[in-house]
């Protein structure tokens, strides 16, 4: 049996990679849309995507925007390898069940 991303496996991080991957290669979202769009709170989607950041699979990139800072958030390529892999772990669990 495949191997799960301990990770990606966590709920929270799951639907953030799960809504990064949906978007196409180099695609960015900013930080507001993804944590309305996961229901949650600055501090957890924070705690979460920092986590993502240091194993590499995703990319932020802080600017500003009329004067104000904004972040942007992306999958990176390995953090779009990893979740295939941990989808095709997750499908391998289904199917020998």
């Amino acid at each position: 049996m495949p191997d799960l991303d301990d990770l990606i496996h966590q709920p929270v991080r799951l639907r953030i990679m799960s809504a990064l991957t949906s978007l196409q290669a180099r695609e960015q979202v900013d930080f507001s849309f993804l944590k309305e769009k996961l229901a949650l709170t600055d501090g957890n989607l924070g705690a979460h995507l920092r986590s993502l950041e240091e194993a590499g699979y995703i990319l932020v990139e802080k600017t500003f925007v009329e004067r104000r800072p904004k972040t942007f958030v992306a999958a990176s390529a390995a953090g779009r390898k990893a979740f295939i892999a941990h989808v095709a772990a997750l499908q391998a669990i289904i199917k020998s069940g």
